[in-house]
């Protein structure tokens, strides 16, 4: 019989036992110990005890898969064109606000952003077959592998930020395309609920909630296909500091048992290296991601020197395992599509690919012990600098071997930045002259959290400065809201061009232009960071790396060993 579990606003039942964590040392659960000489050792670095839950999930990285789906496009496009009809496809974003994709840079190049989704569905037999708890069995999936990939600009260099499973967020308005309605979370969600608020659509909409990143494409990934894929490749080499054995003495773990050093993984023991908690660091969810990003970052090496993936029976053979566990965004749905994108994912070098785990803190709110919370501003310090294409290694731009892609249509030529444009691309006439443009100014000076006191007559002072600067239909609105920063929205994509125009009148960044299906027009709401003056406060300078807590690895780094749990040797 299948397992019912709580809902409700603040914890997620499914995953309870199950502690992500988010940054290097810090433990989220005391995890059943192994026998021997390590049963019942507590572990170090402080975290709350909870009750292991019934739940025991396959976890690997969906990073891992689509870079080598992405991979073997590149490498076998004619081999498996017939493949287009079987590629599954679903909505990229449910969310009200549409930040649109990436926009050029001042050369015309643009950058990707990529949210790459692990889903534990177990809804068909292949999945089933690969263990886990069959109480879970054809029941909904969550969202358990979440990783936004980052490809900069000029194509030198690649980020990759996880999220720990276990952060709680607040969760927008997500519409299925049938049109059920999922209404914004009135308290925090763990995040990876999201797939079940009408699927990878609105995990998309909560990363763009939280990073106001623009989001251009989605990968799903089930883990079904791994196996396959992993023996497609030949192998990927990881490092362990110890003999690890993942099993508990109540019988939990993924199985792992491998020898101290350096040993060549594929098949199902590649899987039970991407879901092993219990045997890595501390126990919790970090050391799973950081075992990921080691697996990713060897991959991404072997894919430059693995000679087996132009064997067209391999290649047909890793591309259908691929497309039997994927699903893509319209944006993916064709093999060509597939293709373009991995000719621009092999200009970046393993040394130019960094991956970052999002900066966290522990919960402290009642009944969230052991659950996670994004770190103010080391993690807005993250995102930030993928908004911005920093890359998170600190080396910079640079110039790819294989050239720079300018977006379709671009000059290359350097010149003065481009003003502040919509996110998305007008399709109708050109922006209007300002006299034409009715804007609504609203009051969100309060910030989204509500901390700061609301200030007085905010609404009419710039709506008075716009009239100023020749937006004679500025009006202010009685109604207020509450943003950090301030945006502009629009309602069609017939308002997108003058919602431009506002944004470029008042100095503010393209990313301040949003679609949202709540506008009733163009709405200029007046953030937390224009509370006083004519022109919002300007941000402080971006970081150039990332901050320590991200515990960046670059993907050069062959020297990279995961740490074991006390009383999981062998």
């Amino acid at each position: 019989m299948r397992r019912s579990s709580v809902r409700g606003e603040g914890a997620n039942a499914r995953a309870a036992g199950e502690i992500s964590d988010g940054g290097a040392g810090a433990s989220g659960t005391v995890p059943p110990q192994r026998g021997g000489s390590g049963a019942g050792r507590q572990q170090t670095g402080g975290g709350p005890t909870r009750r292991q839950g019934r739940r025991r999930v396959l976890r690997w990285t969906a990073s891992v898969l689509s870079l080598l789906i992405l991979g073997t496009a590149a490498a076998g496009y004619l081999y498996y064109r017939h493949l287009n009809g079987s590629i599954q496809t679903d909505a990229l974003n449910l969310g009200e606000t549409k930040l649109g994709g990436s926009k050029p840079n001042a050369s015309g190049q643009t950058p990707l952003n990529i949210l790459l989704i692990g889903s534990d569905a177990r809804d068909d037999a292949a999945n089933q077959a690969l263990g886990g708890a069959t109480d879970t069995f054809d029941g909904p999936p969550l969202a358990d592998v979440q990783m936004l990939l980052h490809l900069s600009a000029d194509r030198s260099n690649m980020s990759v930020v996880s999220m720990p499973r276990d952060t709680m967020l607040m969760m927008p308005k997500c519409t299925e395309p049938g049109g059920k309605v999922h209404p914004a979370s009135k308290g925090l969600v763990q995040t990876n609920e999201s797939l079940q608020r009408g699927g990878p659509g609105c995990t998309v909409a909560t990363w763009q909630e939280l990073t106001k990143i623009p989001i251009d494409h989605f990968m799903m990934i089930d883990f079904k296909g791994v196996v396959s894929m992993a023996d497609a490749i030949g192998g990927v080499p990881v490092c362990v500091e110890e003999n690890v054995h993942s099993r508990t003495r109540d019988g939990k773990g993924s199985g792992l048992k491998l020898p101290k050093g350096t040993s060549v993984i594929q098949g199902e023991q590649a899987l039970q290296w991407l879901r092993t908690r219990y045997g890595f660091e501390d126990g919790t969810d970090i050391g799973r991601t950081h075992a990921q990003h080691q697996y990713m970052t060897s991959m991404s090496r072997e894919f430059r020197k693995n000679a087996k993936l132009t064997n067209p029976v391999k290649l047909n053979s890793l591309a259908q395992a691929a497309i039997e566990a994927m699903v893509v965004d319209p944006g993916l749905n064709k093999i060509d599509k597939l293709y373009d994108l991995s000719m621009e994912l092999k200009k970046v070098s393993p040394g130019r690919i960094t991956m970052t785990t999002m900066p966290w803190v522990y919960s402290t709110k009642p009944g969230l012990d052991g659950r996670v919370e994004p770190m103010a501003d080391e993690a807005e310090a993250v995102f930030r600098m993928v908004r911005e294409d920093i890359a998170l290694d600190g080396k910079g731009s640079g110039t790819p071997a294989e050239g720079a892609s300018p977006s379709p249509g671009a000059s290359t030529s350097a010149g003065t930045p481009t003003p502040a444009a919509p996110s998305t691309a007008p399709t109708t006439a050109p922006a209007a002259a300002p006299a034409k443009i009715a804007v609504t100014v609203r009051n969100a000076t309060s910030g989204k959290a509500g901390a700061e006191t609301r200030v007085k007559n905010r609404a009419n002072e710039v709506a008075s400065l716009l009239t100023g600067k020749g937006f004679t239909k500025a009006t202010a609105d009685t109604q207020t809201g509450a943003e950090d920063t301030t945006v502009v929205r629009y309602a069609t994509d017939a308002q997108a061009a003058d919602a431009g125009v506002v944004a470029t009148a008042l100095g503010l960044p393209a990313s301040s232009v949003q679609k949202s299906e709540e506008a009733s027009g163009i709405t200029l709401l007046v953030g937390k960071d224009w509370r006083t003056g004519n022109a919002p406060t300007p941000p402080p300078p971006a970081p150039t790396v990332a901050p320590t807590s991200a515990h960046a690895l670059n993907g050069d780094n062959e020297g990279a060993c995961m740490a074991i749990q006390p009383g999981f040797t062998w």
